[in-house]
Parts: C-alpha cells; sequence; structure tokens
C-alpha cells in the first residue's frame, strides 16, 4: 500500500519538476546572467582602443563559451528541477500522505491542496520569515552556519504551526461547524511572527538594481509556489484516476486504503 502512494508522489514530483526546471532554464537562468552581465559591467572601467580591439578579435569564441556555458547550466537546471521535484513528490505527497491523509481536512484533490499548503509553509514560507529569498550575488551580513541553523529552526516551526493547525480543525468540525474550524484553525499561523520577531536580523547588499534585485526575487517565491501547485495538481489527478479505474470489488486499482469519510 505506501508502495502505490509513493509511486503516485514520485509521478507527481516528476511532472512538477520538470516544469519547474523548465521554468529556472527559460525564465530565471536568463535573468540571473543579466543580473551577473550588469554586475560585472559596473565593476570594470572602459578599457582603451587596444584593449578594445583583442576583445572584438576575441568576442567570437567568448560567445560560443557563454553559449555552451549557458546550455549546461540549462540541463543541470532542469535536472536538478526534476530532482527536486521528485525527493518533494515522493517525500510529501507519497510517504507524509499516506501517514497524514486521514487527518488532513476535505476529501478528495482537498488535501493534495492542502498538503501543498504545509509543505509550502514548511519548507520554504517560514523560513523565508526569517531569511527572505535573496537574488545571486547577495553579500549577507549573518555568517552560513547560522543562516543554515535559522532556516532548519523555521522549517520544523513551520511544520508544526502546520500540524496544530490540522489539530485544530479536527477537534473543532464536529462540534462548530466546518466554517468556524477551517477560521480558527488559520490562527496558529500567527505563532510565526514570533520566531520571526526574536530572530537576528540579516542585513544585506547587493549592486544590482531594486527593480531587478525585486525581480530575481518574486521569480524564486513564484518558482517555489508553481512547483508546490503543480505537486499537487498532479497528484489529486493520479488519485482520482486510481479510483476512477477501480473495479467496484478494488481488484483492478492499487491496493490504497479507502477513501475517509470527512
Amino acid at each position: 500500500m505506501l508502495a502505490a502512494y509513493l509511486k503516485r508522489g514520485v509521478k507527481a514530483g516528476v511532472v512538477a519538476g520538470l516544469v519547474f526546471g523548465l521554468l529556472v532554464a527559460l525564465v530565471a537562468n536568463p535573468l540571473v546572467a543579466f543580473a551577473d552581465e550588469l554586475g560585472h559591467g559596473d565593476g570594470h572601467a572602459v578599457g582603451d582602443q587596444h584593449a578594445a580591439e583583442e576583445h572584438h578579435e576575441g568576442s567570437g569564441g567568448e560567445q560560443h563559451d557563454s553559449a555552451v556555458s549557458m546550455t549546461v547550466t540549462n540541463g543541470v537546471s532542469i535536472v536538478s528541477g526534476v530532482l527536486w521535484g521528485v525527493l518533494l513528490g515522493g517525500a510529501v505527497f507519497g510517504i507524509a500522505y499516506y501517514f497524514l491523509e486521514p487527518a488532513i481536512p476535505g476529501t478528495g484533490g482537498t488535501k493534495s491542496y492542502l498538503l501543498a499548503v504545509a509543505g509550502f509553509v514548511t519548507v520554504s514560507g517560514a523560513p523565508w520569515l526569517v531569511l527572505p529569498p535573496q537574488p545571486p550575488g547577495v553579500e549577507q551580513s549573518l555568517p552560513t552556519d547560522l543562516r543554515m541553523g535559522l532556516y532548519g529552526g523555521m522549517m520544523v516551526v513551520g511544520a508544526l504551526v502546520c500540524s496544530l493547525a490540522g489539530f485544530v480543525h479536527g477537534r473543532l468540525r464536529d462540534t462548530h461547524g466546518r466554517t468556524t474550524a477551517a477560521i480558527v484553525a488559520m490562527l496558529p499561523f500567527c505563532l510565526l511572527a514570533i520566531p520571526a520577531v526574536l530572530s537576528p536580523a540579516n542585513a544585506v547588499e547587493s549592486s544590482l538594481p531594486s527593480e531587478l534585485a525585486s525581480g530575481l526575487t518574486g521569480m524564486i517565491v513564484f518558482g517555489q509556489a508553481v512547483l508546490w501547485l503543480l505537486l499537487a495538481g498532479t497528484h489529486a489527478r493520479l488519485r482520482r484516476r486510481s479510483v476512477d479505474t477501480r473495479s467496484p470489488e478494488g481488484a483492478t486499482a492499487p491496493a490504497d486504503r479507502a477513501p475517509t469519510a470527512d
């Protein structure tokens, strides 16, 4: 039974990871390359005529090397995106979904999307309250070890808050109705503000224009949101297809547990 859940999660991860990798390769990488060229352009003075002539003579080779480098970078980005999607799909929508399915509010595809929200909050949302995503090349005041510790700690806090929200919803759903339970279940997310306020500030310095830096940061947030949305949508579709192909006796479908009543 666990194998069927894990297989479905991995399939969702492949689809979502591939789209995410293509987004990085086709959109994010060109923006990063532009930002890198802009940064180098701001840091170097214009050379003399002899240097300009040498650059012109060697520009053909440089352009070829740049094209090869970008191709390799894009290929690595796509492969990395698929691997990241497989990891999240297998761990969250495979193993975690198998054990948490009865406790996740909603029915059918709603469970997939709620789990995606919890995954986004845990892996990205909560840590970003302390360490917002930064474009490449930004200098940060906090040391790397401390930033890693803060990021990991906020992931734990995010997971606990999501678990508390699910627990509150489950306790209030039958006695106070789904609407009230859903509203009250949102309150635990306010607890994320406490470690965000108490954590040390991470001052950053960047030579990029503020508009470009904001665009790169927005691309990071957008990419992660798209990844989790695709994971949830693909997982819900695969789960629905598994249920639809099941015979009345359940002989033609994987041995998933029966749907839980909400």
